[in-house]
């Protein structure tokens, strides 16, 4: 079992919970206010510079819910457009990845967990990913403007649990979310299942973060 811990987490219920400064996230089920936000950069043999970054639909991270299962499974991402820019060659069965693509799915919550230590637990059912991609969970903790953030990264690259901590800075304006980032070249719809895919253990979103979340969703697409 694999197990990185950025902090040593205050309780080791998956559950969301607040207490004396402490707050608990988990990776929740599809009915929780999940974003999207995907970094695309050029590949390293052209710079490896940035490119943009965009708010994406959820399906479109190739991030795909199973409720009754209780799961999460994000792959590789992949673009329908057939243009050069995103394919060697142009697109097609077989045609290479002309992008490096950083799809975040994530939860955003402003103001109501600043200056608390929030730990993200959950479990990392199977990973199968190439050398193509790596997944990593994340909490962030972002300036009003977006213009600077607090972080901590973990790598999740074997089944098993994981448990990530931040102190956030005690300032109501600042914005904290918690997630996924999956990294990796692009690829063709028809030629994903080579490159592999990571699975996560998914649970329901308790009433109580659900209710401090609703006052962010308004500028919460926004994230670097």
């Amino acid at each position: 079992m694999h197990t990185v811990k950025a902090a040593i987490a205050a309780s080791a219920c998956f559950a969301a919970t607040s207490l004396a400064g402490n707050v608990n996230v988990a990776i929740d089920d599809s009915s929780a206010p999940w974003l999207g936000f995907m970094n695309v950069f050029e590949l390293p043999a052209n710079g490896g510079g940035f490119v943009f970054g965009s708010g994406w639909g959820i399906a479109d991270l190739t991030a795909e819910f199973d409720d009754g299962a209780g799961t999460l499974t994000m792959g590789p991402n992949t673009v329908g457009d057939p243009d050069p820019f995103w394919y060697q060659g142009g697109g097609g069965p077989g045609a290479p990845g002309n992008k490096i693509m950083e799809a975040n799915l994530y939860q955003q919550i402003d103001g109501a967990l600043a200056g608390q230590t929030v730990t993200f637990e959950g479990t990392v059912l199977s990973n199968s990913f190439t050398d193509a991609h790596n997944a990593r969970v994340f909490i962030r903790d972002f300036a009003a403007d977006f213009s600077s953030s607090v972080d901590v990264f973990a790598d999740v690259d074997a089944a098993g649990n994981f448990s990530v901590s931040l102190d956030t800075i005690d300032d109501a304006s600042r914005h904290v979310q918690w997630g996924i980032q999956v990294t990796g070249v692009n690829v063709w719809i028809t030629d994903v299942a080579p490159f592999g895919n990571i699975v996560f253990g998914t649970i329901p979103t308790p009433g109580s973060l659900a209710m401090l979340g609703l006052g962010g969703l308004v500028a919460a697409r926004r994230k670097r």
